[in-house]
This record gives C-alpha cells, structure tokens and sequence, in this order.
C-alpha cells in the first residue's frame, strides 16, 4: 500500500511542479502546491511513502522533461517534503509512557535550513559556475524591471540604470528565495496536516501552533548567516538563503506570538483581522516587523513572562 501511494502521490506532485513552463499564473499557484501531495502521503502512509513519491515524482519529470528538471524536482519538491514530514512525526516516550513529539520551533528552524539547501540546490541545477548564476540572476531582474518601467509600473532617477541596478540586486536574490520556500513549505505542510487529520490518519495530536518559539540557536545561525552572506560563491548564496529563510521563520514564530498573547482578549480578534489584512496589502512593511517580534520573543521569552492561560487542548 506504502509504494502505491507513494507513486501515486509522486506522479501528481510531478504534474504539479512540471505545469509552470505554462508561465501562466495559475501554473505558478498549482506550482506552488507540487509538496501537497509528498506531504499528504508522508504523513498519513508513513514516510517511507514519501520517499516513494520522491522517486517516481523526479523520474516521471526526467522523463517528460530533462534529467536536469528531475534532480531540481527532488532537490527542491521531494527530498524536502520528506524531510520536513519525517521530522514532524518524530516522537520519544519516557518510562511513564508519555509521548513528546517533534517540537514545533525546531521544526521551523529545520524547515529554514532545507528552503536555504532548496534554494542552492535550485541555483546548481541551473548552472555549477557562480559568475554565470549571478549574471543569468542579473538578466531575469533587468528584464523584470525594464518591463516595469515600460508599462510605467515604477520610475527610476534619471542617474541610474536598469542594468547597473539589476547588477546590484542579484545577490539579494537569493534572500527572497529562502523567504519564499519557508512559506510554500509551512503552508504546504499546514494543509496537508489539516487533510490527514480530517481522514483520522494522523499519528501526532493536533499542537498548539501559536506556542511556536524557535529555539535561541537561530539567533546565533543568523548572526553567523548574515557574516557568511559577504564571502560570495555559492557559499556566500546559501548563507544569505539562510538569512532569508530564518528571517521568514522568525516572522511566522513572531505570528504565532501575536495569536497566542491575545488569547481571552477583547482586542484579538479586530488585531488579527488588522494583521493578515496588512499581510496583504503592506506586506513589504509588515513582514520585517513580525520577523523582529519573533526575534525579541526568542530572545526576551516574552510569552514566558507573559501571565498567559494555559493552551486549550484543541487549536
């Protein structure tokens, strides 16, 4: 049943990944979906199903695309997906037979490091030479922002040029990128949680998310990410995926901050109303701000020292 499944979901998951050479935005959205599947078996059929989807998924692709779109479906759909399920129904019993599962803040500082390892993975697929990347990056941004200007979507002062600023912005790139990954995978691992638990096929009790805190040792990893970032190469991409990546997890632990100290508050429900709809339309300003209230809660243990009620035992 674990292989049939497994297959099952691969083939869909590839499907899934392979529709965005449409490059159409609905192809982007079902892209976007490609782990749905590999989570949805992992974590209701047993990893071992997830590995399974990784392979038939990534030769199904091989073969209907290049070997190339093959290794990038398991480097930055499969491998991933697998990873992130395994470790979610990771659990240790004590001598009193007490189960304590995966914790939720170690999740999202693993789900960091595999969107900073998707990111690189991404980037040797396209090319092995790092001056190549960095100019294939330079050109998609030129070509992004001369299409901008055109339609007069943005203007810039008259002493700078596209060129010369897509040149700047290449090797922040990949910062957005390991943002962008930590998003599709939580949200991706969120849903298909939510599936399997409505099929009873869940083996881990539903947590409580917004107690999510990720641990002090991703303060240090983006100290560390952040100095590593300025050496360039590839080395230097996937340290400032990493930033990107940890500060993304740190925006969603410093969400789940905000869920849980406004619990038994008159104000909860008009704030979080306000915060998703500023998700939406100020993104760009919004996102930095709940990335800092994760960070201070990781640092300061706000929520420790906060007189909160306990957490219902249903979220």
């Amino acid at each position: 049943m674990i292989p049939i499944v497994g297959i099952g979901a691969g083939l869909v998951s590839a499907l899934l990944f392979s529709v965005v050479i449409t490059g159409s935005p609905l192809a982007a959205l079902l892209y976007s979906a490609a782990p749905l599947p590999i989570f949805i078996a992992s974590l209701g059929w047993n990893h071992r199903s997830g590995l399974f989807a990784t392979v038939a998924g990534a030769l199904a692709v091989a073969v209907a695309l290049a070997p190339t779109g093959g290794i990038a479906f398991a480097l930055i759909i499969g491998l991933p997906a697998w990873w992130i399920a395994y470790l979610a129904l990771l659990a240790r019993g004590d001598i009193e037979g007490r189960v304590e599962w995966y914790p939720l803040g170690n999740l999202l500082l693993w789900i960091a490091a595999t969107a900073a390892l998707a990111t690189v993975g991404s980037a040797l697929v396209m090319t092995t030479d790092y001056e190549t990347y960095r100019s294939v990056i330079a050109r998609m941004i030129e070509n992004l922002l001369g299409e901008m200007v055109r339609g007069k979507l943005i203007a810039l002062p008259a002493d700078i040029q596209v060129k010369e600023l897509a040149d700047s912005l290449a090797p922040a790139v990949p910062l957005g990128i390991g943002a962008s990954f930590v998003t599709t995978i939580t949200a991706n691992l969120w849903l298909a949680a939510r599936t399997v638990k409505m099929s009873d096929r869940l083996p881990r009790p539903w947590p409580f998310i917004p107690s999510t805190t990720l641990p002090r040792q991703a303060l240090l990893l983006l100290i560390a990410g952040a100095f590593v970032a300025t050496t360039g190469g590839f080395i230097g991409v996937a340290a400032m995926a990493f930033v990107g990546a940890l500060l993304a997890a740190f925006m969603f632990s410093g969400l789940a901050t905000l869920h849980d100290i406004s619990r038994g508050r008159a104000w909860r429900m008009p704030m979080l109303i306000s915060v998703y709809v500023a998700l939406v339309v100020m993104q760009a300003l919004l996102t930095p701000l709940l990335a800092i209230a994760g960070v201070i809660d990781t640092l300061l243990g706000l929520r420790r020292q906060a007189a909160l009620p306990p957490p219902p035992t249903r979220s």
